[in-house]
């Protein structure tokens, strides 16, 4: 069963949440790719500001496609984690608790999320469709000249995702391949 959690997502929410388990998140999350991350911090350094409020926060690594008339959102399937791995523990150190992507995370970043309290969740790649009928609003909010990569504001109903990477540093990714290794 899954463990459903809204927004915004608190560090004492993130040190609930387990490496495995399965989490249907409702509520507001941001999506940011590298180019978006790059700008963020970039104006954060200039201007000690973020186009939204960082704290407590859920970024999806995604770059959704345009929306099809009479939908809200064209594909939103997540995309490779790592490529946010150079700026995800400074995001997590001023206060973002909550990432979605795939594909696995950096020891700079584990060690962040350890440090500040914040998870890293997986999205199933290759279910955009699925994925975005979950997503019930969508508005760029800053960027948008860099397209599909702009910073998007979204409102998802029961959004599923797993625990890859908890609080305490355990990784999902991991703990299943041992699993299999003895079988």
């Amino acid at each position: 069963m899954a463990i459903k959690i809204t927004t915004p997502f608190t560090k004492d929410d993130a040190e609930k949440l387990k490496s495995g388990d399965i989490v249907e998140i409702t509520g507001t999350i941001y999506t940011a790719r590298d180019a978006a991350h790059k700008r963020m911090l970039e104006e954060y350094e200039k201007t000690g500001k973020f186009p939204f409020d960082i704290e407590n926060s859920i970024i999806y690594y995604v770059g959704p496609s345009p929306a099809k008339p009479g939908t809200v959102i064209g594909s939103a399937g997540p995309t490779t984690s790592y490529r946010m791995d150079a700026y995800a523990p400074k995001l997590i150190e001023l206060g973002q608790t909550g990432m979605i992507g795939k594909g696995a995370r950096g020891k700079e970043v584990i060690d962040a999320m350890k440090k500040h309290k914040a998870v890293y969740f997986a999205a199933t790649g290759g279910a955009a469709a699925l994925i975005s009928s979950h997503i019930k609003k969508c508005e760029v909010i800053a960027y948008d000249d860099l397209g599909a990569e702009a910073i998007h504001k979204l409102y998802v109903e029961d959004f599923p995702v797993v625990v890859v990477n908890d609080t305490e540093g355990n990784n999902l990714y991991e703990s299943e391949k041992a699993k299999y290794r003895t079988l």
